[in-house]
């Protein structure tokens, strides 16, 4: 059955009533309200607009007047061989594959695992593990007041799902791999992910959205990350979408008790990107870092919105966020620290460096404090400029070309990012990434 959501004719409401009587879960009282309560919002707040301050930078139109189409599963579209550019070198990693938005078996592939520890997609979830995600799905990522969270809550049908069972070390990467396939119309996913790890746990999970073809769809995306005392997890978002394609992302974490979160964000596809990262240090002695790097090019749009709440005393937070523009593309920052009343002894700092190649990018950076705390340490920077003229003649002066200290300095300013990721494959991967943005870069410039 095809469904078609837009905002002609009410569309989104109409669509919402097709799907929910053909998806999972929905014989279950809790969840057909949650969808149903979601749905209500997002047609109560609409899409969001420039007179919004927290997307004044950025405008949704062409996403609020397109209409989209949910697919089925294009796994017949996909072989094992197409995945091979997404992979990592280690292959000890337990990988979920989702085409368009609904888990793969067939290329899926899983690792051994500790005792306990529940790793599927939430498809099956919401049938063989009720209870964990009743107490957990949707209490954190807050669909009153975000419309994109209102849509993939109400639409929300599949994604992946970790549960890590108090006292244990996951020590193999997990992996959601999210590939989009061709379509004669534009496409709509809403991926929804939630992962929880009890007490004194150790994890690491990456996002992955990529497509296998150069068409428009729409991937909005929300993960809810819930994080035990004295648990730490690393949290991956690698996004490459097509270049004409939408990505809004959200990522929404409660930290417990002395745990640690380490988010890092790599952003280099889509058309119109929205990466939203929201950490909330609720028990004390957390720490959280947020780190990033984002590079557009043509006419890409680029927006990280960071917001970091403090509610308890005694916990410390970093964001750095790194961004490069070429072309005419442009580039947000609007990052939001908020020290709760409670939260003596905060140290929070938040950094964005944006390095500008051409004279037609731009970027709108945007740090912000609100602190309601007497005994804290906050600091903000932004930076925008250009490569370094002092850099370059340095590099210059020792007998090395212009093109190759350029690169030198560019590869130095990635690298930045790069070099706090602690899983290695990953982070080789990322590198190759960014080397692959520069060689393209480098073609276009000599062609």
């Amino acid at each position: 059955m095809s469904i078609t959501l837009s905002e002609k004719n009410n569309g989104y409401v109409e669509g919402f009533s097709k799907f929910e009587k053909s998806t999972s879960g929905n014989d279950q009282g809790w969840l057909k309200s949650l969808r149903q309560e979601a749905i209500q919002k997002f047609q109560d707040l609409g899409f969001p607009t420039l007179k919004d301050e927290d997307w004044r930078f950025t405008n949704v139109a062409p996403i609020a007047r397109s209409s989209f189409e949910i697919l089925e599963n294009g796994h017949d579209t996909v072989s094992a061989s197409d995945l091979a550019p997404f992979q990592f070198e280690d292959q000890q990693v337990t990988e979920l594959v989702f085409i368009n938005g609904r888990y793969t078996h067939g290329l899926s592939r899983h690792c051994e695992l500790p005792n306990g520890v529940i790793v599927k997609n939430l498809a099956d979830a919401i049938v063989s593990e009720q209870e964990i995600l009743k107490d957990n799905l949707a209490k954190y990522a807050d669909f009153n007041e975000e419309a994109f969270t209102a849509l993939n809550t109400a639409f929300m049908e599949d994604g992946g799902f970790i549960y890590i069972p108090k006292g244990t070390v996951v020590e193999t990467p997990i992996h959601f791999l999210f590939i989009s396939t061709d379509s004669d119309t534009p496409s709509i996913t809403n991926p929804r992910n939630l992962i929880i790890a009890e007490d004194n746990c150790e994890a690491n999970v990456i996002e992955h959205y990529t497509s296998i073809a150069d068409n428009v769809y729409l991937s909005n995306v929300v993960t809810e990350i819930v994080v035990g005392e004295n648990s730490t997890i690393g949290h991956y978002l690698i996004e490459l979408e097509s270049k004409k394609a939408f990505n809004i992302s959200t990522l929404r974490v409660q930290q417990a008790r002395s745990s640690n979160i380490r988010s890092h964000s790599v952003l280099l596809g889509g058309s119109l990107v929205r990466n939203n990262v929201h950490p909330v240090l609720a028990g004390e002695g957390c720490d959280s870092l947020i780190n990033g790097l984002y590079m557009s090019n043509h006419r890409q749009h680029m927006d990280n919105y960071m917001k970091v709440e403090h509610a308890s005393p005694h916990c410390d937070s970093r964001q750095l966020y790194n961004g490069i523009l070429d072309g005419r593309s442009r580039g947000v920052f609007h990052g939001r620290i908020i020290v709760h009343e409670d939260a003596q002894k905060t140290d929070a700092k938040q950094t964005n460096r944006n390095l500008i190649l051409s004279d037609t990018a731009q970027i709108d950076t945007k740090p912000q404090l609100e602190i309601y705390a007497d005994d804290v340490k906050c600091t903000h920077g932004a930076t925008i400029g250009q490569i370094d003229e002092n850099a370059l003649f340095y590099l210059r002066s020792r007998g090395i070309s212009e093109e190759a200290s350029r690169g030198i300095i560019m590869h130095a300013f990635t690298n930045e990012a790069l070099e706090s990721m602690s899983v290695d494959s990953v982070k080789n991967y990322c590198a190759n990434l960014v080397a692959d943005w520069f060689n393209q870069r480098n073609q276009k410039l000599e062609a």
